[in-house]
């Protein structure tokens, strides 16, 4: 198949109207309209197979994951996604692998009015690219810098679902039947089944980061692993942060399947979980947790900001805690 063709594949897989787009897919550049009295927030992120997903990912999976990474960091900005790009890089013209990609992209997109209005294809090993913008009024976008002593952290969802389903993949047996004893009972299927999910088609928290604007005092999205990311908090902030690890929220699934210290390891370095790790004075903390939980997504405190640096991770009698790794790192 042509590259044309695959192009207008994409474009048709994709479509998803929107008013502010004047000239889209199909000329040079494209043509948008920033709304008066918004920023507009921008940002990309690159998937490689065997890094960021696996060789047998499903392409409908690989869709969905390509611009859900994208939309976590705007919600980790409290922006609202209008537009994206997409650059594919394919081994070889595979019309029906792209048409899934599509539909697992497209049914992302749909759900967040993100219109796809440019990009490219070319020839070599798997690779997307996707470049993301969306709006955010002035003055109330939320960055890493401006927590302070004395603030609480919190995290929305549950941590260390994603981490915990790349170890479920790993403990698969040749047989293709997964080798974890924890699981091995009513409703075993199920849990596995939810921590991939997690891993492969993670949930932005967009409304979330949009009631976070403006009241929040600091935010970054879980990637690289809880406490990587919240030490760039830290740094951007010139403040410290002691972390309680028996308050990290667990799903139900996670708490099935593996042990504390397992568990532990996940939630705290384990990345690809895709929350928000926010901070916020006490006086707002009430508030905010009610609306978030009315948002259909619940956040959890789990600890504090303090004068110092970097992160300090306790369990609930006050013992300090030793981390295995400090998270991901691409170059590492």
């Amino acid at each position: 198949m042509a590259e044309f063709h695959l192009i207008d594949l994409i474009r048709e897989r994709c479509a998803v109207a929107r008013g502010d787009v004047r000239l889209g897919i199909g000329d040079d550049a494209a043509l948008l309209a920033v709304p008066a009295g918004q920023l507009l927030a921008v940002s990309t992120d690159t998937l490689v197979a065997g890094v960021h997903f696996p060789h047998d990912a499903t392409a409908r999976d690989i869709g969905w994951k390509s611009l859900a990474v994208n939309l976590s960091d705007l919600a980790a900005m409290g922006a609202e996604p209008a537009w994206a790009t997409l650059a594919v890089t394919l081994p070889g013209a595979d019309a029906r692998w792209v048409g899934e990609f599509a539909d697992g992209f497209a049914a992302l997109a749909r759900q967040h009015g993100v219109a796809l209005v440019g990009g490219d294809t070319t020839q070599g090993a798997l690779s997307i690219t996707v470049t993301i913008h969306g709006f955010v009024p002035e003055g109330v976008a939320l960055t890493r810098a401006g927590a302070r002593a004395g603030d609480g952290v919190y995290v929305t969802g549950t941590l260390g679902d994603a981490a915990a389903g790349l170890r479920v993949r790993a403990l698969a047996t040749e047989e293709g039947r997964f080798s974890l004893p924890p699981l091995a009972g009513e409703g075993a299927e199920g849990g596995r089944g939810h921590l991939l999910d997690r891993l492969h088609r993670p949930t932005p928290r967009v409304a979330q980061g949009v009631i976070l604007r403006g009241r929040a005092t600091a935010c970054i999205d879980v990637s690289d692993g809880f406490v990587a990311d919240l030490g760039h908090i830290c740094t951007a902030s010139g403040v410290g942060a002691q972390i309680d690890a028996d308050a990290l929220p667990a799903s139900p699934e996670l708490l099935a399947a593996f042990g504390v210290d397992a568990r532990r390891a996940f939630q705290l370095v384990g990345g690809d979980d895709y929350e928000l790790c926010f901070t916020a004075p006490d006086a707002l903390a009430s508030e905010l947790l009610r609306d978030l939980a009315h948002s259909g997504c619940a956040a959890t405190r789990v600890g504090r900001m303090v004068a110092g640096a970097g992160v300090e991770v306790r369990d609930a009698s006050g013992n300090p805690l030793p981390l295995p790794h400090a998270g991901w790192e691409h170059f590492a």
